[in-house]
């Protein structure tokens, strides 16, 4: 789809206004759904991201606001592990491109299965520990739910290189060998090199695809007895069960040191990797059933 041609205002970070001028530029929109009063053009993505190009909606919006008389209602999707988010934008003026505002942020999620504290417990009580992998730091990922989304996009892509992971999927450097490393801690993602490119990369592990084609109730279940299986998670959620109440960062810390984690000595690196276990924890309990 072409721009055909239109003018706009951008401001750079200086405060600098500039007058631009868009001539059959191509135009991609994922959706678009008109109703009787309004047309809303849908950008979507199958990762997680707080952030976009705002050409990607600003583009269409010109385009259609010019075309018909119905409101043009510019919509950023996104969708990970069953839940789709999306905010709907406006332009306060059409011809301004900084003057994009967020007009409501709505979640929908698709139905799971039951799964309340008593089966919390049982896994708790069940789950075989298994010993601190070797082959992988103890995570640094506080967002487990881009965890998930990682290994989403591997079973679509099969093989990412971390350059890829990196320029697509709005990760910096350094977040990307986290959440990696984070998958390879929990059995579910594994690195090596492309045959073909001969770039490093990730792919998922037999245990990371079994989950994944799992159905979404049950996947859900899986990825806690995956975390729940290392001690330092199992402890940490034992004792905020004990309290009935979040475990502080030192009584996290002290857990870790018991555990005898590899190649962990710092204070200051124990407590970060605290972050992590309990942004974990109270991903768990997020799951659960009041």
């Amino acid at each position: 789809m072409s721009s055909s041609k239109f003018n706009f205002k951008i401001t750079n970070s200086k405060t600098t206004t500039h007058d631009v001028q868009v001539i059959n530029a191509q135009i991609e929109i994922d959706g678009g759904y008109e109703g009787n009063n309004s047309l809303v053009l849908i950008e979507a993505k199958n990762y997680i991201s707080n952030d976009f190009l705002i050409r990607q909606l600003y583009y269409p919006y010109q385009l259609w606001a010019n075309k018909i008389n119905k409101k043009v209602r510019p919509v950023f999707l996104t969708y990970s592990n069953g839940e789709f988010h999306l905010r709907e934008y406006a332009f306060d003026s059409l011809d301004n491109y900084n003057s994009i505002r967020l007009l409501k942020h709505t979640k929908y999620i698709i139905q799971k299965e039951s799964f309340n504290f008593e089966t919390l417990q049982q896994i708790l009580d069940d789950i075989k520990i298994l010993p601190e992998p070797h082959n992988a730091p103890f995570p640094q990922a506080d967002e487990f739910k881009r965890v998930i989304n990682l290994c989403e996009l591997l079973l679509e892509k099969d093989f990412l290189s971390k350059e890829e992971i990196t320029e697509n999927y709005d990760f910096v450097s350094r977040q990307t060998d986290y959440y990696s490393n984070a998958g390879k801690y929990l059995g579910l993602i594994d690195t090596g090199r492309d045959p073909a490119t001969n770039q490093i990369g990730c792919y998922l592990t037999d245990i990371g695809k079994k989950i994944l084609t799992t159905n979404l109730a049950d996947r859900q279940v899986l990825y806690i007895r995956q975390i729940l299986s290392y001690q330092v998670f199992n402890k940490t959620l034992k004792l905020y069960f004990e309290k009935t109440s979040p475990p502080s960062k030192e009584e996290i810390v002290k857990i870790m040191k018991e555990s005898r984690i590899p190649n962990m000595n710092s204070e200051k690196t124990f407590k970060r990797r605290a972050t992590t276990v309990l942004s974990w924890i109270n991903w768990i309990l997020e799951q659960v059933d009041e």
